[in-house]
């Protein structure tokens, strides 16, 4: 009904403005295309899932392999938590205490985790300082390297004038460092099978990317010494 009574007053419209009779305008108006609707407006496209791994420089295999939970699970689990507002330290404490990762795997999970949420770039720290990572495997029984980094005598075969102070520790596991330099060095050890091990070396606090690039290189070659070690 409120449609017919539209068109009348169309229609009426239409006389007033063109002196033609009722029927007439009435015609004209019904012989008029009708407009069509404007087309809805296409979706937006979903967004890219986001690739966690290669944010965090280190796949999802691993991570799951050494704590139990892929790299979407850790951010999710931490964003819950509010941890993108807590320090490198509180994320730690946290990823240790709450799901029991051990300290070398926690400190790769908070940094991974800061890197996806954009706390920190790759080869820099929360306070803006940078840090050089090298690992190496090699042929020693996982008892025997952790013993050529905390044996002094063994450790002055592969990395001779250095004096530093072993700050904590966990036998076979994990070490954390203080160099001569005050910077900070933190070390992780995990078996490879029979007669062969892995060392992790992350090392912080360095003042610039000069610094992280020539204590990546120094730390190769120190690697590269210790791997030629006779067990000891």
């Amino acid at each position: 009904m409120t449609t017919n009574r539209d068109f009348k007053r169309l229609v009426r419209g239409r006389m007033r403005k063109t002196g033609e009779s009722y029927t007439a305008a009435r015609v004209h108006l019904l012989d008029q295309p009708k407009t069509s609707a404007a087309p809805a407006p296409a979706p937006a496209p979903a967004p890219a899932p986001v690739d966690y791994a290669k944010l965090a420089r280190m796949s999802d295999a691993a991570v799951k392999a050494k704590t139990g939970c892929t790299w979407e699970r850790w951010v999710w689990a931490l964003d819950r938590a509010k941890a993108y507002e807590w320090s490198h330290a509180e994320i730690a404490e946290y990823v240790h205490d709450k799901y029991k990762v051990g300290d070398w795997w926690g400190q790769m999970v908070t940094v991974g985790y800061e890197r996806i949420k954009g706390l920190r770039a790759v080869g820099q720290g929360r306070d803006g300082r940078y840090e050089a990572s090298k690992s190496k495997t090699v042929s020693l029984p996982l008892s025997r390297l952790y013993r050529a980094f905390s044996h002094k005598p063994t450790r002055a075969r592969w990395l001779p004038g250095v004096e530093l102070a072993v700050q904590s520790a966990t036998l076979d596991k994990y070490m954390r460092i203080k160099w001569p330099d005050g910077t900070s060095v933190q070390v992780g050890f995990a078996s490879k099978g029979r007669g062969k091990s892995q060392v992790a070396v992350q090392h912080g606090k360095l003042p610039d990317k000069a610094s992280a690039t020539r204590m990546k290189e120094f730390w190769a070659e120190r690697l590269a010494t210790l791997a030629e070690l006779t067990p000891a």
